[in-house]
């Protein structure tokens, strides 16, 4: 986009100018398409701005409203949803899945515990059978194949479980609440939040989201070319049919099928305040007016570093809490100089995050995706201008 044509919506507040040149920036260098960012300190926000097109041929404008997939991101809201239920004694972490999911424990998974589900650890990151593209998007199915399927390992090694996780943690919060993650996240989190941010997207809703749009090869980051290496050598390994298998994985983020599905890992749609806002709560002490979120030794424990190490999927070293992603010892992997910090990432670059002791939550979608596997260069930008202005 030209320079002459970036058109910057929204509010920022005057201490964050900084911010709101750094996005310009990043559309003045060609880095985006459509974009929006939030930031919310102290459960205010004080950057909520967007700007570019929602639409990939045509030139929809991106609007406040406008929803982006966020990918994996996904996962961090997913993993909210299971510390909520963990505060209220509703779900013992370190209790064996089986004890939540009846014949999960058959194929050798009896000692898999919600805590290795939550940290990567539990093996179970892909289906070793393959699955065909319509599984994607049938809840039961994909549970059936996860209780059928054994650990690609045993001895708790670090591994991503980039879509599976979707599915494992949701089918425990399923089988303790007795509504989909998305259901409970609307009538738990985001409604009473006032949060614009999905798991399963009514069909009315889908004219709001932005058109993903993935970049050319010439452009490939060398993090993403050694996991496309990987998956060339070993077509059946685990890093290849995690991403893989089913392959709509990859093909099938704007059709309706995808945003109408519950993917509670990849397919969450979201505005970048949502993101900040939902971040900003936890940031602030856990409670927003009369709703309450987290308890601050919930939000301690989601701070907590569980698993560490080289990642047996992604091929580059790791760092997890329960359900998040902590800061990483490279810079590809970094959120700020926060040492409390927590967040997800998400394909493409989407991402949000807590600083607690700033106070600050974090949030930036966008629609043309770039191949960092970790924190995209775009966001860094962004959070080191934040950081400069607080």
């Amino acid at each position: 986009m030209a320079a002459a044509t970036v058109d910057i919506r929204g509010y920022c507040d005057p201490a964050f100018e900084k911010v709101r040149k750094t996005f310009v920036a990043n559309f003045k260098a060609g880095k985006e398409r459509g974009a929006a960012a939030a930031i919310v300190i102290d459960n205010k926000p004080v950057v909520n701005i967007w700007a570019g097109n929602a639409g990939f041929t045509s030139r929809r404008p991106w609007q406040e409203n406008t929803l982006a997939n966020i990918y994996s991101a996904t996962k961090g809201v997913t993993a909210i949803c299971a510390h909520r239920l963990a505060e209220q004694g509703r779900l013992d972490l370190d209790r064996p899945v089986a004890a939540y999911w009846p014949g999960f424990e058959k194929k050798d998974k009896g000692h898999i515990t919600v805590r290795m589900l939550l940290n990567h650890t539990a093996g179970m990151v892909a289906f070793k059978r393959r699955q065909p593209a319509s599984a994607l998007y049938d809840w039961n199915t994909m549970v059936s194949a996860l209780e059928a399927q054994s650990p690609w390992w045993r001895d708790n090694t670090l591994g991503y479980h980039p879509v599976t996780y979707g599915w494992l943690v949701g089918q425990v919060i399923r089988n303790i609440t007795g509504r989909t993650v998305g259901q409970y996240l609307k009538e738990e989190i985001t409604g009473p939040l006032g949060l614009d941010l999905h798991i399963g997207l009514e069909p009315a809703q889908h004219h709001r989201c932005a058109t993903m749009v993935m970049l050319r090869l010439p452009t490939i980051h060398k993090d993403c070319l050694r996991l496309t290496a990987e998956m060339i050598r070993h077509p059946f390994g685990a890093t290849s049919c995690a991403f893989g298998n089913p392959v709509s994985i990859a093909t099938g983020v704007n059709t309706a099928a995808w945003r109408g599905a519950e993917i509670p890992s990849a397919n969450g749609q979201a505005t970048a305040l949502a993101l900040a806002r939902l971040y900003g709560v936890l940031a602030g002490g856990g409670t927003q007016g009369n709703t309450h979120l987290l308890s601050a030794e919930s939000i301690n424990r989601c701070v907590q570093e569980t698993s560490e190490g080289m990642d047996a999927v992604l091929k580059l070293r790791t760092r997890f809490s329960l359900g998040f992603m902590l800061n990483q010892d490279n810079p590809s992997g970094s959120m700020g100089p926060g040492r409390r910090v927590f967040g997800h990432p998400g394909a493409g670059g989407a991402l949000g995050f807590a600083d607690p002791d700033a106070k600050m939550g974090f949030g930036y979608v966008m629609n043309k995706m770039d191949t960092f596997i970790l924190v995209d260069p775009r966001a860094r930008r962004l959070i080191d201008a934040a950081y400069e202005c607080l």
